[in-house]
C-alpha cells in the first residue's frame, strides 16, 4: 500500500489521488505480535502521561503565509498563541513539560526551541529527514521507553485546532485508562459533513464507557471515500474521522512496529540502547547514534499503514469537541467570525460598505519576535490596519499582513491572501490546489538557486 492509502487527514506531500473505501480483509490477518508484558501491579494508571508532539510538515496547503521557511504549525492560528503553543496548553494539565517530546526535522528545531523556551533541548528531537509518522512516533515512544518501559504516551500534531478543550482532556483520560490496559487508541471525529479528503473507521458495537464517552472496537480502516460513499458513511452513523491522534503503552506501539515494520524498529532499537544510559534524553551522544542509523530508513511509512491497518486490539473514542485540521483556507475562515454575508477579515479595517468584521484583537501574551516563524501572521491580528473596502462580496476570506489596502465588489466565495511573499487569489473550492501553488513556487525558487 502506497503512503498515500492512509486513514487519516491528509498530510503535507501525499497525493491527492481519489481512494476507493477498504473492503473488509478477504485474507487471514498476520500474526499477533508477541504481547507486552504487562506493567507491575503498582503502575499507577492515573500518573501523567508522556507525548510527543508531531511539529515537522512543511505547509504547503495555506501557501504564501506558510511555506516550507515557516510552516503553519508556527503561525498564530487562529491566534494568539502559535499552533505548536496552544497544542502544548492544550495538554499540559494531563502531560507535564518534562514528560513532552517535539518530534522535528533540522530546519525546525530552532523555531521550536523559541516557542517552547522552557522545554528541555534534550526533548527536542530533530530528524535529519522525513521517513514517516511511523519512524517518528517510534522514535519518541524509544526515547520514553528508555525512561518508563511502560508509560502510556499520547501522539498529537502540532497544528491541530480544537474548539472544546475541556471534553477533548476528558477523552485523553478515557484513552488513559483504555491504553493502561494494553489496547491501542485513537480519537474519532464524529463527522459533520461528508468530508472526502480525510480517511473514516468504522467502528462496532461499545466496550466501555466514561460518563458521555464510549469506547469502541474498529472494525474497519476506510480509506478516503467519494463523495456519494461519504455521504452514505455520515447516514450510517458508525463511522468517524481518524484524526490521527493516538494514545497507547510505549511497549505495545513498539511491540507493534517491531511485528509489522522490522525496518524501522531495527533502527529504532539501536537509538533505544543509546538513549537507555542517558535516561530517554536526546543528547549530542544518542543524536550521534540517530544520525549513523537513520540512512538506514530507505522507505517512507506512516503509522497507519504501517501498524494501524495490521493490528489487533484498537479501539476508537468518537468525539465532537470542534476538531480542524486546518488543512486549507477554507478551513481557517471557520477560525473566526464572519458577518451577515459569511466575509471574514483578517488584519485590515473594514469599510464602511457592509460592515464585514474582522478577528478581535488578540491579548498580548505569547507576542512572536521579528525573529520568530509566524511574526507575519501575527502582525496581521496586532499591527495598525489599512483600509478593506467591499460591495456585493459574499463568503470571501481576506487575509492581509502587507497592509496595503484591498477591495473586492460583486464577488463570492473567494480567498485572498495577502503577504509580502506574494498574493493569492483562489475559491473556495479550490482550495486544495493550493499548494500546487506553493510546490511550484519551492522548484522555481531551487531552480533560481541551482542557475546562480
Amino acid at each position: 500500500m502506497s503512503q498515500s492509502a492512509r486513514a487519516r487527514p491528509q498530510q503535507e506531500g501525499e497525493s491527492d489521488a481519489p481512494m476507493q473505501p477498504m473492503q473488509p480483509p478477504m485474507n487471514p490477518q498476520p500474526a499477533r505480535p508477541e504481547q507486552p508484558e504487562q506493567p507491575p501491579r503498582d503502575a499507577q494508571p492515573d500518573a501523567p502521561m508522556y507525548a510527543s508532539i508531531l511539529a515537522g510538515g512543511s505547509g504547503t496547503r495555506l501557501w504564501p503565509l506558510s511555506a516550507k521557511a515557516h510552516p503553519k504549525q508556527f503561525l498564530p492560528l487562529p491566534g494568539p498563541r502559535t499552533m505548536l503553543q496552544e497544542t502544548i496548553a492544550r495538554i499540559a494539565p494531563l502531560v507535564p513539560l518534562d514528560r513532552l517530546y517535539v518530534v522535528t526535522f533540522d530546519a525546525y528545531a530552532q523555531a521550536v526551541a523559541q516557542q517552547a523556551p522552557t522545554l528541555d533541548p534534550t526533548q527536542i528531537i530533530a530528524e535529519p529527514s522525513g521517513r514517516g509518522t511511523a519512524a517518528s512516533i517510534g522514535l519518541a515512544a524509544t526515547l520514553i521507553a528508555a525512561r518508563d518501559p511502560h508509560a502510556v504516551m499520547g501522539s498529537f500534531h502540532a497544528d491541530h485546532a480544537i474548539s472544546d478543550v475541556p471534553g477533548f482532556r476528558a477523552a485523553l483520560r478515557f484513552a488513559q485508562t483504555l491504553a493502561q490496559a494494553g489496547a491501542l487508541v485513537t480519537l474519532g471525529i464524529a463527522p459533520t459533513y461528508p468530508e472526502t479528503g480525510y480517511g473514516y473507521l468504522r467502528y462496532g458495537a461499545a466496550l466501555d464507557q466514561q460518563g458521555d464517552l464510549r469506547a469502541h472496537l474498529v472494525e474497519q480502516f476506510v480509506e478516503k471515500p467519494q463523495r456519494h460513499v461519504a455521504e452514505e458513511y455520515l447516514r450510517d452513523g458508525a463511522y468517524v474521522w481518524n484524526s490521527g491522534i493516538f494514545v497507547w503503552r510505549v511497549d505495545r506501539i513498539l511491540a507493534e512496529l517491531r511485528t509489522h515494520v522490522p525496518a524501522v524498529s531495527a533502527v529504532l532499537d539501536e537509538i533505544g540502547a543509546a538513549a537507555r544510559a542517558t535516561g530517554g534524553r536526546m543528547t549530542p551522544a544518542v543524536e550521534a547514534v540517530m544520525r549513523a542509523a537513520w540512512p538506514r530508513l530507505r522507505e517512507t511509512v506512516t503509522i497507519d499503514v504501517g501498524v494501524m491497518e495490521r493490528a489487533h486490539e484498537i479501539v476508537v473514542i468518537p468525539i465532537s469537541v470542534g476538531w480542524n485540521d486546518i488543512g486549507s483556507w477554507s478551513q481557517v475562515a471557520t477560525l473566526y467570525p464572519a458577518d451577515a454575508a459569511g466575509n471574514v477579515v483578517i488584519g485590515l479595517q473594514t469599510g464602511l460598505a457592509t460592515g464585514a468584521v474582522t478577528a478581535s484583537e488578540p491579548g498580548a501574551e505569547e507576542q512572536a519576535t521579528e525573529q520568530e516563524p509566524g511574526a507575519e501572521a501575527e502582525q496581521a491580528q496586532t499591527a495598525p490596519r489599512a483600509d478593506y473596502l467591499q460591495t456585493a462580496t459574499r463568503d470571501t476570506l481576506i487575509y492581509s499582513t502587507t497592509g496595503r489596502r484591498i477591495a473586492t465588489a460583486g464577488v463570492e466565495g473567494l480567498i485572498i491572501v495577502d503577504t509580502p511573499d506574494g498574493l493569492l487569489i483562489c475559491s473556495k473550492e479550490q482550495a486544495q490546489l493550493v499548494k500546487h501553488l506553493a510546490e511550484l513556487d519551492q522548484r522555481r525558487q531551487a531552480e533560481q538557486t541551482h542557475q546562480e
